[in-house]
């Protein structure tokens, strides 16, 4: 845990307005010549924000956790589909003569597609019914719990002054190398979100364990062993280290050259940025952590490069990935770039559902595309971050929220790093969630 030096801590925890933080870069003993009615709340606005977005969400998730309590199997979804499995059987025959018919070479994908075509649903639906009410239930009740400690932990970070510690920290630790605030800010930055990151990571840990070996090994979800797990997080850190470093350095750098119009030069290199991960995560960093096979030669095969080709779906490649040695949950997505696009299948989809249904799974993530959705993902996003770095410009000088952190000492520079947290954290976070909201509602 990160220890807040006693010096610098106030004898009491003063909770009267305005608040501010118990650790601050002057110990509290420095006062701004002038204050604003901006400055003196900036705490208590940030945390009030935070408890009310929290108060929905978990108003959202009692209401589900409701949901998952009823033991009844829902009416109108067991008379829709008591009238599928009808319709079915009485098809069933003759779709039977027909696949006898059929070429013998595709006789054990038929086998498959003849077991879940003919097995009526509803007896299937009613016997995952209570195994899926309880997963439900866990899972909604470990996100309460999650949610809580998290929200906590970030008012508590805010009234003890986390930033201005682990900023000053990183400067004591930048200082034994040489390194200072004005000559050397991009290194103290890297190892400010090193700590940081590692704090993140310490925290985060036990709510990781038990939501994997705890919960999902509770439903017979869980494939992954502890020397995996760990194994993740260690190519995750070293993916952050190799990716993510230079990337905060650059923008970093271009905030310091660009000038009054820095968020123009920004808006390009996170999006040039965008582009080139789109393209190397699929093809560098995902065969890392998964094993990628060509998809068999085969009726499946045949049947969705038919359906890309309907589409005009400029598919290139099929793949099947191992995600079976983490999880039995299937899933199929698919990614590239302008006419080189690649479809992968977990393995486990291949074993679940029959081929008609992975086509139609499929069909469902290619009428996204057909219909634009992606690129229109894509291009909201790109906007949505041009004008974050543009408001960010705006507020980019504003000592008055800096100091109001505990980033009071005005002899010190103001970390770009922390201006741009605090930023998205306080002014920016209304926008952000509200656009959030919105999204979610359209979709």
């Amino acid at each position: 845990k990160i220890l807040l030096p006693i010096h610098c801590i106030h004898p009491t925890m003063d909770f009267t307005l305005p608040l501010t933080p118990q650790y601050t870069q002057t110990g509290g003993t420095t006062k701004a010549a002038t204050s604003s009615l901006f400055g003196d709340y900036a705490i208590a606005a940030t945390i009030l924000f935070t408890l009310v977005v929290f108060l929905f969400e978990a108003y959202l998730n009692f209401r589900q956790r409701k949901s998952y309590h009823k033991i009844d199997f829902p009416r109108e979804l067991e008379t829709t589909v008591g009238n599928i499995d009808r319709e079915t059987k009485s098809s069933a025959a003759a779709a039977d003569n027909k696949k006898e018919e059929s070429s013998k070479s595709s006789s054990d994908d038929d086998k498959k597609d003849k077991v879940d075509r003919n097995a009526p649903i509803l007896p299937q639906l009613k016997s995952k019914f209570s195994h899926a009410q309880s997963y439900g239930l866990d899972k909604i009740n470990f996100s309460i719990f999650s949610s809580t400690y998290a929200v906590t932990e970030e008012v508590v970070f805010l009234l003890y002054g986390f930033l201005p510690y682990v900023w000053d920290k990183a400067c004591t630790v930048g200082a034994k190398y040489g390194w200072t605030e004005t000559e050397h800010e991009i290194k103290i930055t890297l190892l400010f979100l090193g700590i940081v990151t590692i704090v993140g990571t310490i925290t985060s840990l036990p709510f990781e364990l038990y939501s994997t070996f705890e919960i999902e090994k509770k439903h017979g979800f869980n494939k992954q062993t502890l020397g995996l797990f760990f194994t993740d997080k260690l190519k995750g850190f070293v993916l952050s280290a190799v990716f993510g470093a230079p990337f905060v350095a650059l923008l970093l750098k271009i905030i310091f050259m660009g000038g009054d119009k820095f968020y123009l030069y920004v808006w390009a290199f996170t999006f040039v940025f965008s582009v080139i991960m789109m393209t190397l995560v699929p093809v560098v960093i995902m065969p890392l952590f998964n094993k990628y096979e060509k998809l068999p030669d085969g009726p499946l095969k045949d049947s969705i490069y038919e359906l890309a080709g309907k589409l005009s779906f400029p598919l290139t490649k099929l793949f099947v990935m191992d995600g079976s040695k983490r999880s039995s949950h299937s899933n199929a997505f698919m990614f590239g770039f302008m006419k080189n696009k690649r479809i992968v299948l977990f393995d486990t989809l291949l074993s679940q559902v029959s081929n008609d249904e992975i086509l139609a799974i499929l069909g469902h993530e290619l009428g996204h595309w057909k219909m634009g959705h992606t690129v229109t993902n894509f291009v909201v996003t790109q906007v949505y971050t041009g004008f974050m770095f543009y408001f960010f410009s705006l507020c980019y000088n504003s000592h008055e929220l800096y100091r109001a952190f505990g980033f009071d000492d005005e002899s010190r520079p103001i970390p770009t790093i922390i201006a741009l947290v605090l930023f998205t954290s306080t002014i920016w976070a209304p926008v952000d969630k509200t656009l959030s909201f919105i999204m979610t509602v359209h979709s």
